[in-house]
């Protein structure tokens, strides 16, 4: 099964932390997002191995928009 991270609101991407065939858990952070001076960190929620991230930094990202896929244990 797959689970989908998504962004939460509109910000800038400021760090990608995970990588495509890592492995995380619920509260790993995959990326760090900057919005209005403010570190937003994005978890993974689930655990599992990161099977995709589709953002690199300094993308913009809004509300909804796909951050990362993780194939769940």
């Amino acid at each position: 099964m797959s689970h989908q991270v998504h962004a939460e609101l509109v910000a800038n991407v400021l760090t990608v932390i995970a990588a495509a065939g890592q492995r995380v858990g619920p509260q790993d952070t995959v990326v760090i997002l900057e919005s209005m001076k403010m570190e937003i960190p994005v978890h993974a929620e689930v655990s599992g191995t990161i099977s995709e991230i589709t953002v690199c930094v300094g993308d913009v990202v809004t509300e909804g928009d796909l951050i990362a896929e993780i194939a769940e244990d």
